[in-house]
């Protein structure tokens, strides 16, 4: 056994004053064994010890809330008509930098399985991916394992991808970001708690074998990517979706056979964190034998048991007595289960190995929200913003080949379609899919046997939140709840993926409370509550030398409820000649759009102009609009700016359309700014005189922009040429590049 001491301390990620605090919770010197345990539970990627203090300020609370944030696996929503909605987004970072099929696979697996551990059936899927510059082949080869990864698993376990977004910078090349989204429904008061509790009862884990595939997978993802982070090859797990499909079945077998007390994914930290987290929910502990964890290979230490983060495995506390109803329904699904240890009456973790006990630690010393560490950071305001702050627009020449700007941006990987990512995954499956043949701004996924439907959906504009922490994550908050109101349905509940780089950076852990105020405010705002999520820091690579981050990246995970399905408001155009209208206000703001830092090559400017009240003022009408039945379509002008959005509502149909500029902004501006807090609708001319009216009573600014032509794309009466030509650019551009 390796001696323990400071150094092997420092090697295992625990500081000094950490290993001050084991010994003094201890009572004496940790063994090797102990030392890897809060090596696991207390780095940040289990314990989230540099961002507790700054997520507890989060809005935790709802009217549609069933569970608070981090109280269990996923976060849970009343769906009302007795059903409720766990959800839940994760990241799988670091391992799809190494090794990216495995990684973005298990990443989709773990985050199914936190939502089937609830008791709820996965239904719909959804991610949010980053790489750097797609023309390099490295990063073509990240994209193809990340996507082939994401979609072998989930065609495979049979849950359909509805919704998601790609973007590309790069900052990402070496670290790529690979957030995974589930969604799941469940009828209340079925859910399965993730609680141990009831001195003597036995405790299971069932499903795959353990090996050594993902051991300190938590530590790993709590480090920075180097050079030599290919060596950690064997931190990767290994999943097998169709293992997983058998365990889903069986859990919720389980769940109604009334022998279930609690039940967790064995996830990040394996053995150690779901016996440990189960424990301090319950206020009790567990006497684990590891002799009786069933392995697949052989000559495991016993850390390497508990820390194993081989896939498909989760621990079931059952009643007493009962252990045979779980054999049977596990020898029925042909999975493996094995009773390990049973539940005891203190505050312990006891592990023995071939009849030796190996650790002894207090269950509330190693989790969130117990003993784990809690820290609060020095943060300090990055030079670079002082950069940002001094760009100024007149300084941009107003250029006169709009169209070839136009083209450009169409083509541009981040704006062109994501076909040739969303072609690999199944998005039929279960047939609940209602965004296939009728594109909406979120995706909708219908409750079979139920008039509602969810409106799904994950943004997050990371340059903007480079520009400005703060405003860049109200931002991405705002475009997630406009996205649901522009499909016909209302926000109710986040859950979200931060991703950031090093937390003991200041300038780092400036841009993390920053966003974190303007995701609280923004969430206040809208009344979506944050039911939990993930936090992501090291997103940084070390190369040669030079350390750089990523863009500070908090994505945001949106459940909206369609109260009825008469309500699902496509983005596309329904029909020649209906007029084109814009609610909301153009500005002269081109600050960090894409044609600005893509088309331009300004790379320092502000986030564009954002007031929350009037972003809250838009969406407001537009919900009216849409029961009032007043508009045909609604799409929000977000990425690439208001030509990108008229194209997009264009395509699906291939109408073409003819619009008139602002003459009081510069027509740059104007066409491809990306102003905020602005929504393209149609209206057919029977109800125009109707939407006018409408419109007339409230404070918010409405334009007319034009009208839906049969094919023509015209701007100010100059053409711009025809729908099929654009539709064929946008359609194939990220095909032709990933050739």
């Amino acid at each position: 056994m390796q001696e323990v001491n400071y150094e092997t301390a420092k090697e295992l990620g625990i500081l000094p004053e950490e290993l001050d605090s084991i010994k003094e919770i201890l009572g004496r010197m940790p063994n090797f064994t102990e030392l890897n345990i809060y090596s696991a539970m207390w780095s940040e990627h289990a314990s989230y010890k540099n961002s507790i203090k700054w997520l507890k300020t989060l809005p935790r609370t709802g009217k549609h809330l069933l569970a608070e944030a981090g109280s269990e696996n996923a976060g849970l929503v009343d769906l009302g008509e007795g059903l409720a909605c766990a959800f839940k987004i994760e990241s799988h970072n670091h391992p799809c930098a190494i090794e990216p099929y495995q990684g973005a696979a298990t990443g989709v697996g773990g985050i199914n399985r936190d939502i089937f551990t609830m008791g709820a059936r996965p239904i719909a899927q959804l991610n949010s991916l980053r790489f750097g510059n797609p023309d390099r082949e490295h990063n073509k080869r990240l994209m193809r394992g990340v996507v082939k990864g994401i979609g072998d698993y989930g065609n495979c376990f049979g849950v359909p991808v509805v919704g998601g977004e790609v973007f590309f910078d790069e900052c990402y090349t070496i670290n790529p970001l690979v957030n995974a989204m589930s969604v799941g429904l469940v009828e209340k008061g079925r859910t399965i708690s993730a609680t141990a509790k009831g001195a003597g009862n036995p405790v299971y884990i069932v499903g795959s074998l353990t090996g050594k595939d993902g051991i300190h997978g938590t530590t790993f993802a709590s480090a920075d990517i180097t050079e030599d982070s290919a060596e950690d090859i064997p931190s990767i797990q290994v999943g097998d979706p169709f293992m997983e499909k058998l365990l889903l079945e069986a859990s919720l077998e389980l769940r109604d056979s009334g022998a279930l007390v609690g039940m967790q994914d064995m996830g990040a930290a394996g053995i150690i964190c779901s016996t440990s987290e189960m424990s301090e929910r319950g206020g009790c502990g567990m006497k684990i034998d590891l002799s009786k964890v069933p392995l697949r290979q052989k000559n495991m230490d016993a850390w390497e048991i508990l820390l194993s983060e081989s896939q498909e495995r989760m621990l079931a506390v059952v009643e007493k007595g009962k252990g045979h109803i779980v054999e049977s329904i596990f020898d029925k699904w042909d999975l493996e289960c094995s009773i390990i240890g049973e539940v005891i009456d203190e505050d312990k973790l006891l592990f023995s190995y071939n009849g030796e006990l190996v650790a002894e630690v207090p269950a509330s010393s190693l989790a969130l929200g117990g003993g784990a560490p809690q820290y609060d950071r020095e943060y300090k305001k990055p030079a670079y913003i002082k950069e940002y702050e001094k760009f100024n627009i007149k300084n941009v020449p107003e250029p006169k080949n709009l169209k070839d700007i136009a083209l450009f941006l169409v083509g541009h990987p981040n704006i062109a379609s994501k076909r040739w990512v969303y072609e690999q995954y199944d998005s039929m499956v279960r047939t609940v899919n209602m965004s296939t043949n009728i594109p909406s701004d979120a995706a909708l996924v219908s409750i079979k046997g139920s008039d509602k439907a969810l409106a799904l959906t994950v943004d997050c504009n990371a340059r903007y939140v480079r520009a400005n922490p703060k405003v860049g994550t109200m931002i991405a908050v705002s475009e997630a709840a406009r996205n649901v109101v522009c499909s016909g349905g209302e926000p109710c509940g986040i859950t979200n993926c931060l991703n950031f780089g090093n937390p003991y950076n200041p300038e780092t852990y400036w841009q993390f409370v920053q966003a974190i105020e303007g995701m609280g405010e923004a969430c206040n705002k809208f009344g979506t509550p944050v039911t939990g999520g993930n936090v992501s820091f090291y997103n940084q690579s070390e190369i040669s030398g030079k350390t750089e981050a990523v863009f500070p990246t908090p994505v945001i995970g949106m459940l909206g409820i369609l109260k009825d399905k008469k309500y699902q408001t496509p983005l596309s155009f329904r029909q020649k000649g209906d007029m084109i209208y814009l609610i909301g206000r153009s500005r002269n703001d081109i600050a960090s759009s894409e044609y600005l830092y893509s088309y331009c090559k300004i790379k320092e400017s502000p986030a564009p102009y954002f007031d929350l009240d009037e972003e809250y003022d838009v969406q407001k009408i537009i919900k009216e609009l849409i029961v009032s039945n007043l508009i045909q379509s609604a799409h929000d002008v977000s990425d690439g700016g208001l030509f990108v959005t008229l194209l997009e509502s264009a395509m699906p149909e291939n109408f073409g359309f003819d619009v008139t500029s602002d003459a009081e902004i510069r027509t740059d501006a104007f066409l491809f700014g990306e102003s905020q807090s602005r929504v393209v609708v149609s209206v057919t001319a029977s109800k125009e005189a109707a939407f006018i009216d409408f419109t007339s009573k409230h404070d918010v600014p409405v334009s007319t922009l034009g009208h839906v032509t049969k094919s023509e794309i015209r701007v100010d009466d100059t053409s711009f040429g025809f729908i099929s030509d654009f539709k064929k650019m946008y359609d194939t551009a990220l095909e032709e590049i990933m050739k």
